[in-house]
């Protein structure tokens, strides 16, 4: 976080100023303390580096193969339970 905001040319003041959080904020995220999502997010959006979410919340794109094994496999028809109607009840008694 601290090389891209010297590669912006932003002190911390600057940074804590435009992202709204404080200046003590800005001097723990760069130590690598996070201890508030809003503010990281904040911060992240004025550095114009949201970016880095991205991966988090991209599809992976399935293969062909992928893509048939998982079609047949939902196509493929269901085993069925036997029907109420069948219970002890219907079996003739044994002798034993």
């Amino acid at each position: 976080m601290k090389t891209v905001r010297l590669k912006q040319n932003m002190s911390q003041a600057e940074l804590a100023d435009k992202s709204g959080v404080s200046i003590s904020t800005i001097k723990r995220m760069e130590d690598g303390e996070v201890k508030n999502f809003e503010s990281l997010i904040r911060v992240l959006r004025t550095l114009g580096k949201l970016d880095i979410f991205v991966p988090l919340v991209e599809e992976e794109q399935l293969s062909p193969n992928e893509y048939y094994e998982l079609a047949s496999k939902a196509n493929k028809p269901k085993r069925k339970r036997a029907s109420k109607s069948y219970t002890k009840e219907n079996k003739e008694e044994s002798e034993w």
